[in-house]
């Protein structure tokens, strides 16, 4: 293909500079061509149709004349710089007309294929104006995203041609996890954990480090009366705890390739990374270091232990952009490389495939000697698929043989998972939508007991 018709063909698909015919123009050609054909069939020479073509060609060229030159429309594009994963946001295209000329237009904007493209985008523009045009787009893919082009098309006064221009626009757009649950967390904790019927525990009587005194109410300890506050004032006391903080907690996030089965929204590691995030704004809210370690056959990211809320975008900055890789995780190498960097006593939070890691006989080894040093909990994604097969009535042999394979896999991940918890190592499931209300959950209650 020459470079005169690839030309061609990128203005024909919206991607290049040049003018081009509108419908309007061929409708006219149409009508005009019928009416010489039956005008031939008269006796009109053929040397009189081809000179009216010409003719009309070169008056509708003069309609261009009637529309802005490309140097009289000035372009911007305002699009947030970080967009969550799943939620739409609105993209602003600014165009400034400073012709004499009211235009109406159409335009494509080079948004990535994984956005979604409610394109083209038409309306009109008045004559030495200013407009914003505004889309909405969502981005189904996280990471780091090039958009550049912006391609205009606008038609002259008569709509007879349209021009077209390709903008160079040169930005870029981060495309975070959606951090729906952790805003929900951090504008009101225990609110964000009745409302899926979970409750902050109860931490043990007079354990962790003191907060206040404060009134005695109905269904406090007596056994923490504070009886010296209570003669001053000659009203009831009571000592308030909370527990102790500057905890550390190691969140581990697998990105091997099981994490990389779907889910009704997004994939299995999707949901942990969400949950992630929830859990380490919960920790740093109260005071606790954070470090986080993704990881399939190697160590992708590291982020150190920190503590403070502005860590919490640390983090986010580092494992936005991590994705599933194709290879199986190495559980053993991250936990010896654990054991390197992770000198002090911590909670470690693995988010995984359980029946996966139940399969990992070589973790164990490292996990038996990471435990007397740190305490494990281990959280996945429930297999709905395999709850729902496990529950199914028989209603024929089929049917039959696929319940009995599914709860043969239940009751073998049961059994497995009683041998990892004997070992001291704690591993739950939980519906992907409750993921992160699980994992802050368990997260508050150990540190409500205090077994760090």
């Amino acid at each position: 293909m020459t470079k005169l018709l690839k030309s061609l063909w990128a203005r024909f698909l919206f991607q290049d500079k040049g003018i081009l015919p509108t419908k309007r123009l061929l409708f006219v050609y149409v009508i005009l061509t019928a009416a010489l054909a039956i005008a031939t069939v008269g006796g009109l020479s053929w040397w009189y149709v081809l000179t009216i073509n010409i003719v009309v060609f070169l008056v509708s060229l003069a309609d261009l004349f009637f529309s802005p030159k490309k140097s009289q429309l000035k372009f911007n594009r305002i699009v947030p710089e970080e967009m969550e994963r799943g939620l739409s946001y609105a993209v602003t295209i600014k165009v400034d007309n400073s012709s004499a000329y009211t235009v109406s237009y159409r335009f494509i904007d080079s948004l990535p294929q994984s956005f979604v493209r409610p394109f083209p985008v038409r309306g009109t523009i008045a004559k030495d104006s200013l407009v914003k045009i505004d889309y909405d787009t969502t981005a189904a893919d996280r990471g780091k995203y090039e958009v550049n082009k912006l391609y205009f098309r606008y038609r002259s006064l008569f709509g007879l041609w349209e021009k077209q221009t390709t903008v160079e626009l040169p930005q870029t757009v981060k495309v975070i996890p959606d951090l729906t649950e952790t805003r929900q967390y951090l504008e009101n904790a225990q609110k964000f954990l009745l409302y899926e019927g979970l409750k902050i525990r109860k931490q043990l009587s007079g354990v962790g480090e003191f907060a206040k005194i404060r009134s005695y109410v109905v269904g406090d300890d007596p056994r923490k009366i504070n009886w010296r506050q209570t003669a001053k004032l000659r009203e009831v006391m009571t000592n308030e705890y909370e527990p102790e903080h500057g905890k550390f907690i190691t969140i581990l996030i697998d990105c091997g390739r099981m994490m990389g089965a779907e889910l009704k929204k997004g994939n299995r590691l999707e949901k942990a990374m969400e949950a992630a995030m929830t859990v380490a704004a919960a920790a740093l809210q109260k005071g606790d270091y954070v470090s986080v370690i993704a990881f399939s056959k190697e160590i992708k990211v590291f982020v150190p232990a920190a503590k403070g809320m502005a860590h919490l975008q640390t983090i986010l900055q580092a494992i936005y952009h991590v994705q599933v890789d194709a290879a199986e995780s190495n559980y053993a190498a991250v936990f010896q490389y654990l054991e390197m960097v992770q000198k002090k006593r911590s909670l470690l939070l693995l988010f995984s495939d359980v029946r996966t890691f139940l399969y990992e006989e070589s973790a164990l080894v490292y996990l038996k000697r990471l435990r007397s040093r740190h305490l494990f909990f281990l959280i996945g994604v429930e297999d709905q698929t395999l709850v729902k097969h496990s529950k199914a009535p028989p209603t024929d042999i089929q049917a039959a043989m696929v319940k009995s394979i599914a709860q043969q896999q239940l009751l073998f991940k049961k059994r497995e998972k009683n041998k990892w918890e004997r070992q001291g190592l704690q591993m739950i499931e939980a519906p992907e939508e409750k993921l992160a209300v699980t994992a802050v959950s368990h997260y508050i209650e150990m540190m409500n007991q205090n077994l760090l």
